[in-house]
């Protein structure tokens, strides 16, 4: 695959899975709008390994936490890093099973349509603006309970339909019940690590044994590009969140949503 085709693949990648606009409608509309070669499942595993690398990255602190808790879950123990775990983990649950049903139904390519992504990008953008508007700012990321996990997790398996976003779907649930702007993106990044793994194992084992050298190189230089573009984006994302609102991802979203439906209609 060209350089060029896997340097913006991997852009894209990087930077639209941890901001609210969507990665899987941005990876969708590539080659339908540009004409370009579907990258197939072996780039996508990569670039989403490049992400995963990340925001483990960034955040590494509360990684370590998380798998310390794992370790107080297995002895039982009630702290504060076990509780983490545990959302962590009831959190994960609701997208593997929604994930798995739409494989097995065949659903997941029926909604890779400009139309879907279109509808979902305006709605779920108006939806996310509200939900910052109007939601309360009284929980820190420290406050996760296991029944806002729970909660969380069903709007995480709604992001599966194309165009939503997964951490805009988290975010928006996380402000709806009162965590700041600050914790709401964090609790959505970390519950994107057992996603991407989750997910990333289960595509990862589907693409292993046609894979071959060529595609394995494309891979690692599709990851990489996608690591750093990543880490630049979540890091100018946390970071703006201290002085700025979503508003200017809901903006985006409403714009690109109208173009869509415009061209999905036309």
């Amino acid at each position: 695959m060209p350089l060029f085709h896997l340097f913006l693949i991997a852009i894209i990648q990087g930077i639209t899975e941890f901001l609210p606009v969507s990665s899987s409608g941005h990876l969708v509309l590539l080659p339908q709008l540009t004409g370009l070669k579907d990258q197939g499942q072996a780039i996508d595993v990569a670039v989403h390994v490049g992400t995963l690398a990340a925001v483990v990255t960034y955040f590494l602190a509360d990684v370590k936490r998380a798998a310390l808790g794992m370790t107080h879950l297995a002895r039982a123990e009630k702290t504060a890093e076990a509780n983490l775990a545990m959302c962590l983990i009831i959190a994960t649950i609701p997208v593997i099973l929604a994930g798995l049903i739409l494989k097995l139904t065949g659903l997941d390519n029926a909604m890779r349509s400009v139309a879907v992504i279109g509808w979902t990008m305006l709605i779920f953008g108006i939806v996310l603006y509200w939900a910052d508007q109007k939601g309360p700012t009284t929980r820190p990321a420290g406050s996760w309970t296991l029944k806002h996990a729970w909660t969380l997790g069903l709007w995480q398996a709604v992001a599966l339909i194309p165009g939503t976003s997964r951490s805009g779907a988290c975010i928006t649930g996380a402000r709806l019940l009162g965590y700041d702007r600050e914790g709401a993106a964090r609790i959505a990044m970390l519950m994107s690590i057992p996603t991407i793994i989750a997910s990333g194992t289960l595509v990862g084992l589907e693409v292993a044994a046609d894979a071959d050298l060529q595609t394995a190189k494309d891979g690692a230089i599709a990851a990489v590009f996608a690591f750093l573009s990543a880490l630049l984006a979540l890091s100018l994302m946390m970071r703006l969140l201290r002085s700025v609102s979503f508003t200017p991802y809901v903006i985006y979203r409403v714009l690109l949503g109208i173009v869509l439906l415009a061209v999905a209609y036309s």
